[in-house]
C-alpha cells in the first residue's frame, strides 16, 4: 500500500500541478485510485499470511518423517474419529496477533458423555485451567481451549457458555472448564486482552473434522518457537493391525525454546540460533509448549496420564531443556466407547499395562513431528514489538543435506 501511495502522489514538478485549474479534479482521481487500491488490496492483505502457510510444506512433504509407524490418512489429530478442531485467529491493526484453537473430544455432548483423560505436567510455569479435576476424577466433561495467557477467563467463560446451552444440559451447575495457554505477547498486544467469551464459542462451534490448518493460526497465530515463529502443528500414527490398529493423534501449540534439532539434525546451532549462544541465560528459551493427545484406543485414565508424559520425550527431543520460565503441559484422552462414562454407569479398565507400549512410541513420533509442522507451517509476523521471521525451509534443506540427508520439497 506505501507503495501505491507513493506512485500516485510523486511529483517531482508541482508548480504546475499547483498552477494548474484542474488540480482538485485530479486530486479527486488520486483519492479514487488509492480508494480502489485499498478495496483491492485489503482482501489481499487479510489473506496473505493464509495464503503464504499455503505454500510452505510440513516436514512429510520435505522428507522429514520421525519414527517407523505410518501416520493416518490426514496426518492430523481428526484421524481420531469424532475428535475435531475449531480456530478463531485474531488479526487486528499492527498489534493484535492472537487466536484460540478448540478440540472436541467427540460428535455428542461431552458433558452427558465424558471421556477418560490424563495429564502431565512437565515444567509447571503456566496456566492449565481444569487440571486438577482431570487429574482428580480422569475425565474430561468440556471441549479443550488453547489460547494466550491472560485470555484463560475469557476461555472459561466461553467453555462454560456453550457447556450449559447444550440440550441436556438444563440443569448442570458446575462446569469444568478446560483451557491452556501460552503467552504470545512479543508479537500480540496481550494486556488488551483482545480475546472474547464470544470467539471461543465460535471456535467450539465451528469445529470440524478434516484438515487441521497449521502455523500463525488460532492460539498460535502470535507465538514464538526457537527464535523463529511457532504456531500450531498436528500429526498422527496408526499402529499395525497386529498391535490393534488403534490411531493416536497430537496437536500441539508451540512457544517455548532451546537449541532447535529436527530429526535429530542439529538445526539450531547451525543457522546460529539457539538457547546459550553468548553464554548468557537470557530467557530466549522459555515459554510454553501445550501438547494434546487423542486416541481411540480404550484406555483407563491412569494409562492416559502415562502416554501424556511420553510427549515430553518428544520435546526433548526437538532440542528444548525446559527451562525454569517454560510451561510444558500435555493431555490425554481416549474416545473408544467402552471407556466411556455415562451417568453412573461403569465403565472398562481398557486395555492390560503390557499393551499400551506401541501407543508410547505412537505419542512421541506425531508429537515430535507435529512440533516441526508448526515450524514449517509458521509464516513471518509482524506484531505488537517487532518481527519474527519464519523458519527459512532452504536453509533447513541445506543443513539436512550438509548431514548426508536428502530431503526436498517433495509437493
Amino acid at each position: 500500500m506505501r507503495v501505491i501511495y507513493q506512485h500516485i502522489f510523486r511529483c517531482d514538478s508541482a508548480e504546475p500541478f499547483l498552477a494548474s485549474v484542474g488540480f482538485a479534479r485530479i486530486m479527486g482521481a488520486c483519492i479514487a485510485v488509492i480508494t480502489v487500491a485499498m478495496l483491492g488490496w485489503l482482501p489481499i492483505l487479510a489473506q496473505s499470511n493464509a495464503a503464504d502457510s499455503s505454500q510452505r510444506p510440513r516436514a512429510r512433504e520435505l522428507g522429514i518423517a520421525p519414527g517407523v509407524l505410518s501416520p493416518g490418512p490426514l496426518n492430523t489429530i481428526t484421524d481420531v474419529e469424532g475428535v475435531r478442531v475449531g480456530q478463531v485467529t485474531i488479526w487486528e491493526g499492527d498489534s493484535v496477533r492472537t487466536g484460540v484453537t478448540a478440540i472436541l473430544t467427540h460428535e455428542g455432548n461431552p458433558y452427558q458423555s465424558r471421556v477418560p483423560a490424563g495429564f502431565f505436567q512437565g515444567n509447571g510455569y503456566g496456566k492449565f485451567a481444569g487440571s486438577t479435576q482431570i487429574i482428580e476424577l480422569g475425565e474430561l466433561e468440556t471441549p479443550i481451549v488453547l489460547t494466550n495467557t491472560l485470555s484463560i477467563a475469557q476461555g472459561m467463560e466461553g467453555i462454560i457458555s456453550w457447556t450449559l446451552a447444550q440440550a441436556g444440559n438444563e440443569n448442570v451447575r458446575s462446569v469444568n472448564a478446560v483451557v491452556g495457554e501460552t503467552n504470545d505477547g512479543f508479537l500480540n498486544d496481550i494486556r488488551g486482552r483482545h480475546v472474547l467469551a464470544s470467539h471461543v464459542v465460535e471456535a467450539i462451534s465451528n469445529a470440524t473434522s478434516g484438515p487441521v490448518q497449521e502455523g500463525s493460526v488460532g492460539a498460535g497465530t502470535g507465538t514464538v518457537s526457537f527464535g523463529w515463529k511457532g504456531g500450531i502443528g498436528t500429526s498422527s500414527r496408526r499402529l499395525p493391525t497386529s498391535l490393534g490398529g488403534y490411531t493416536v493423534g497430537v496437536l500441539v501449540q508451540t512457544n517455548y525454546g532451546g537449541i532447535l534439532q529436527i530429526d535429530g539434525v542439529p538445526v539450531g546451532e547451525e543457522l546460529g540460533q539457539y538457547y546459550l549462544k553468548q553464554e548468557l541465560d537470557r530467557g530466549d528459551a522459555d515459554g510454553s509448549i501445550i501438547v494434546i493427545i487423542a486416541t481411540d484406543a480404550p484406555l483407563s485414565d491412569r494409562n492416559l496420564t502415562r502416554m501424556a508424559s511420553r510427549a515430553m520425550l518428544a520435546i526433548g527431543r526437538s532440542g528444548s531443556p525446559a527451562t525454569n520460565g517454560s510451561g510444558d503441559y500435555a493431555l490425554a484422552f481416549s474416545t473408544a466407547l467402552e471407556v466411556r462414562r455415562e451417568g453412573n454407569l461403569k465403565s472398562s479398565n481398557g486395555l492390560a499395562n503390557a499393551n499400551i507400549s506401541p501407543l508410547f512410541e505412537a505419542v512421541v513420533e506425531a508429537t515430535e513431528e507435529s512440533i516441526y509442522n508448526a515450524l514449517f507451517k509458521a509464516t513471518s509476523v509482524k506484531g505488537a514489538n517487532g518481527t519474527v521471521e519464519a523458519l527459512s525451509i532452504e536453509e533447513v534443506i541445506r543443513v539436512f543435506r550438509k548431514y548426508g540427508r536428502d530431503v526436498n520439497f517433495l509437493r
